[in-house]
């Protein structure tokens, strides 16, 4: 997914949760304009404020690698789950 693709899907589920930016924003603690700034497509928005509005709009991360079974292996033995 890139930062295009993002923009669309934050702006898709705001919509859908009938949210104006303003009432998105004020509800993750941000300002509108990082609303704006991300359903455009900004590529500097800050990670933080990124995943401020991913939790107002439900929309949980998912990380993928080939790796990950390992590293979720080495966390499990790590942590003695």
């Amino acid at each position: 997914m890139n930062i295009h693709q993002l923009g669309e899907l934050i702006l898709f589920h705001r919509k859908r949760a009938n949210l104006s930016r303003e009432a998105c924003a004020l509800l993750a603690g941000v300002g509108k304009t990082a609303v704006y700034d991300l359903e455009h497509g900004k590529e500097t928005i800050r990670l933080d404020t990124l995943l401020k509005i991913l939790k107002v709009l439900n929309i949980n991360l998912q990380f993928s690698s080939p790796l990950m079974e390992e590293y979720n292996h080495e966390k499990s033995e790590y942590l003695g789950a």
